[in-house]
C-alpha cells in the first residue's frame, strides 16, 4: 500500500477521535452552563478539512517519493496536537466555547503562542500534500483555511477579550 494513503488514513483516523472527544466536552461544558460563540462559521471549517482529505485521497499519487524532512515535520504538527490537546483537557473542542468559570489557560504551548492550535492546523495543511507532491492542493487549502482562521481568530479573540473584562 502507498505510504502516503496510511498517512491520510491516520489522519481520517485523528479526525474522527478528536470530533468525538471534542463533542463529548463540548455536552459537558454546554451543560455546565459555557456558551457557543462563532457557531456559524464551524461549518465551513468542517467542509474545509473534509475537502482537503478528499482532494487529497483523490488526487494522491500513486507511488510519491518519501521526504525524510516532511515526515519529520509531519510528526511533530502530531507531537504539537497532542501537547494542545493534553494542555486544554476538559475544555478542548473544535469550536469556540467559552465557560463561564474555567480558568484562562495559560501553560503548555499557551505559555509562548496564543493560538498553537491553528498553528498545528496551519503546519498540517500545507505539509501533508507536500509530502505527495501536491503544492497545488498545499496552498489553494492554506490560502482557504487563512481566511476561516482569520474571521475565527476574530471571533475568539473578541470572545476572550469579553470574557477577560467581564
Amino acid at each position: 500500500m502507498n505510504w502516503f494513503l496510511i498517512i491520510l488514513g491516520f489522519l481520517v483516523l485523528q479526525r474522527l477521535a478528536e470530533l468525538w472527544l471534542a463533542n463529548r466536552n463540548t455536552q459537558r461544558l454546554m451543560a455546565e452552563g459555557a456558551v457557543e460563540h462563532g457557531r456559524e462559521h464551524y461549518v465551513l471549517f468542517v467542509v474545509l478539512h473534509t475537502a482537503w482529505l478528499a482532494a487529497m485521497v483523490l488526487l494522491a499519487p500513486e507511488d510519491p517519493p518519501f521526504l525524510p524532512v516532511l515526515f519529520t515535520a509531519f510528526v511533530l504538527l502530531q507531537l504539537g496536537r497532542v501537547w494542545v490537546i493534553a494542555t486544554l483537557g476538559r475544555y478542548w473542542t473544535t469550536r469556540i466555547i467559552v465557560p463561564a468559570s474555567a480558568p484562562l489557560i495559560t501553560g503548555g504551548p499557551y505559555r509562548w503562542v496564543k493560538h498553537p492550535n491553528y498553528l498545528v492546523v496551519i503546519g498540517e495543511i500545507a505539509v501533508v500534500p507536500l509530502m505527495a507532491g501536491m503544492w497545488e492542493l498545499a496552498l489553494v487549502f492554506s490560502a482557504l483555511n487563512a481566511a476561516l482562521l482569520w474571521l475565527r481568530i476574530g471571533v475568539e479573540n473578541s470572545t476572550l477579550k469579553q470574557r477577560l473584562k467581564g
